[in-house]
């Protein structure tokens, strides 16, 4: 049985991140592996406690007092074996998952520090590498039936590979000229080292799964085609319409652009470096969007804000200031407003944090400055408070707060609206909601019977462990629509919520 007893033993430990002025002068990993020693005494913290709250606050259901008792007792194979039975990419999850099981870890409720869940989840995934590679498992005989991936994102990898195990044709279609989605040119490398991906990738192929790359469906190839050649359609193509603030005087000015447009670009040119120094990063026409030595603005308080910032600092900013519209979060969980299992609002402080750049909280912008040649300059702040009345934002400016900060670059990172609307989506007859994303049936089909629906072009903008999640439910329905043997499984239903208080 586990250590009842670990929890008080020892307490929560992580491995020591690689040290600012040597990390900011490359783009790999920030974290190093955890050693064998910190990972087992981690590991036994967990006490398997009767009711294990971490599995609801998990998506995929992942069994995690399983697998963290068989790394205490240092069973790796039997580790590796348990955690990939409810996820597909645990590497990935292990490295960009925010880990909402830690904010339902049981010991939370007695005022202790969670189990360091995520650290322990990745060191399996990278001993399921080192201990004989990832394996392919290609089904023992075709179904005869076949299925298009529309998009090779976390949703669209975890039913492929779910759906070609059962023994279906899978292809799968991509826009960009590379796999993996958000996960590929997205998130930078300090975060994900790509590698991850094609081992991956390496194994859906070995599986049967069929990749396109460079084919914009809807454009290349039309729905009529697709639906002809194909016996079921699923479409995870994510939620990239990045939220604008186009009634922001000075919002056309040059040098404001989207985050998402930073971080691809710079994901763009330490791809193409490999080894190398990377080039200055643009837009595909040629625009500049590097921040070498630029005072960089980023708006926003998110992950892809705080992506943007370690960005900056690996391209060299002269300085960078980080604005969010609320005020700054505690420390510590405040149980009257995010009661313990759910997710609590807390200040988090990223990787990116560490390396430099100002937080400013309480603050929104006014105005975008031009410098007079049609380039910002400046943005124009002011002090704020924000609070909610029957479900609405109400902000209010302090009078005489107004301020400005230097800025050559203005990155937005306020969100996204959903799904983006394309060719595709009238071709087969689907309708984007009010949010932005598309409605599904409790089977997981759209409004068009055999087109299915899944991650964060279903959800919304989402954590992976959801996009994997719904990959893997979808790929159950799919499964089932298409008339194949037994049930594969499905963690959750398209009406899933978070963990949340009522």
């Amino acid at each position: 049985m586990p250590d009842p007893n670990g929890f008080l033993r020892y307490d929560r430990r992580l491995p020591a991140r690689r040290p600012v002025p040597v990390r900011i002068m490359d783009w790999r990993e920030v974290y190093p592996p955890a050693g064998p020693e910190l990972i087992r005494e981690q590991a036994t913290r967990c006490m398997d406690c009767g009711i294990p709250f971490c599995h609801d606050g998990c998506p995929l259901g992942n069994r995690i007092p399983d697998w963290n008792d068989l790394v205490r007792t240092g069973d790796w194979d039997a580790a590796v074996g348990s955690l990939h039975a409810t996820n597909n990419f645990p590497e990935f999850t292990g490295r960009l998952c925010p880990a909402p099981c830690e904010a339902a870890c049981v010991l939370g409720l007695g005022g202790q520090q969670p189990v360091t869940i995520k650290q322990v989840e990745v060191e399996i995934a990278d001993a399921a590498v080192a201990r004989g590679g990832l394996r392919p498992r290609p089904a023992p005989a075709p179904t005869g039936k076949s299925v298009a991936v529309v998009g090779s994102g976390p949703t669209g990898l975890a039913a492929a590979q779910q759906l070609a195990r059962a023994g279906h044709a899978v292809t799968v279609y991509e826009r960009d000229d590379a796999l993996g989605g958000l996960l590929r040119y997205g998130i930078p490398d300090f975060k994900l080292e790509k590698h991850h991906i094609d081992r991956r990738l390496a194994q859906l192929t070995a599986e049967g799964v069929v990749f396109r790359t460079g084919v914009n469906v809807g454009v290349d190839v039309t729905a009529e085609q697709l639906r002809a050649e194909h016996d079921a359609v699923l479409l995870a193509c994510g939620a990239l319409q990045g939220r604008d603030t186009p009634e922001t005087p000075g919002r056309e000015l040059r040098g404001v652009h989207q985050a998402m447009a930073h971080l691809v670009a710079a994901n763009r040119v330490v791809a193409a470096a490999g080894e190398e120094r990377p080039a200055p990063a643009t837009l595909p026409d040629g625009t500049p969007i590097d921040a070498a030595g630029k005072h960089v603005v980023i708006i926003g308080g998110g992950d892809t804000a705080a992506d943007c910032l370690g960005v900056a600092h690996r391209q060299g900013a002269a300085g960078v200031h980080q604005l969010d519209l609320y005020p700054q979060p505690p420390v510590d969980r405040d149980a009257a407003r995010d009661p313990w299992p759910t997710w609590p609002w807390l200040l988090r402080n990223y990787p990116a944090h560490e390396e430099g750049g100002e937080r400013v909280f309480a603050v929104a912008v006014q105005e975008f400055v031009d410098d007079g040649t049609g380039q910002v300059r400046a943005v124009r702040i002011v002090e704020v408070t924000v609070e909610k009345r029957d479900g609405r934002r109400i902000v209010t400016v302090l009078p005489g707060s107004e301020r400005e900060l230097p800025a050559d670059l203005v990155l937005l990172a306020i969100g996204f609206e959903g799904t983006e609307e394309q060719p595709l989506l009238a071709q087969l007859g689907v309708t984007r909601n009010a949010r932005g994303a598309v409605d599904a049936r409790p089977d997981w089909q759209t409004d068009v019977d055999g087109v299915f629906v899944a991650g964060d072009m279903h959800r919304g903008a989402s954590l992976i462990v959801w996009a994997i999640a719904e990959g893997r439910a979808v790929a159950a329905a799919i499964h089932s629509h298409l008339g194949g043997v037994g049930a594969l499984p499905a963690p959750v239903d398209p009406a899933r919520q978070p963990l949340a208080a009522r």
